[in-house]
């Protein structure tokens, strides 16, 4: 977004943050990467492999992630698809049992002001 100071690229593991997805093009600054600053308000820090379950509980829960918005330039997510999702909605889904598996070197390091790592862990398609 322009205008708006980003936070250092770095991962949960203290290394250069890895991208999460260009297709779809993910990110608060829609650059492929979990980037955030002082204006994401959602921390859209937490990179993800969507899955049914969970795009039904978002959608559950008022966000449809899988309907797209062509105004807004947002495809509709599928199973499979990577996203930065809401650090407080991964929690949230976790919570209820729906958390989607996480990408660790791609998971930016603010996700932990909200997410425990060891949650993270639990949850991450690798430990490395």
């Amino acid at each position: 977004m322009a205008g708006f100071a980003q936070d250092e690229s770095t991962n949960v593991f203290g290394e250069p943050l890895e991208p999460c997805s260009n297709e779809p093009m993910t990110g608060f600054f829609r650059d492929g990467c979990c980037n955030t600053c002082t204006e994401d308000l959602g921390s859209h820090t937490v990179c993800v492999e969507v899955s049914e379950d969970f795009l039904q509980y978002s959608r559950f829960a008022g966000n449809d992630l899988s309907t797209p918005h062509a105004d807004a330039g947002f495809p509709g997510l599928k199973p499979g698809d990577r996203w930065c999702l809401c650090a407080g909605r991964w929690l949230q889904a976790h919570e209820k049992g729906m958390a989607p598996r996480v990408f660790l070197r791609n998971t930016h390091l603010k996700a932990l002001d909200i997410v425990p790592l060891a949650l993270l862990k639990a949850h991450a398609v690798t430990l490395n």
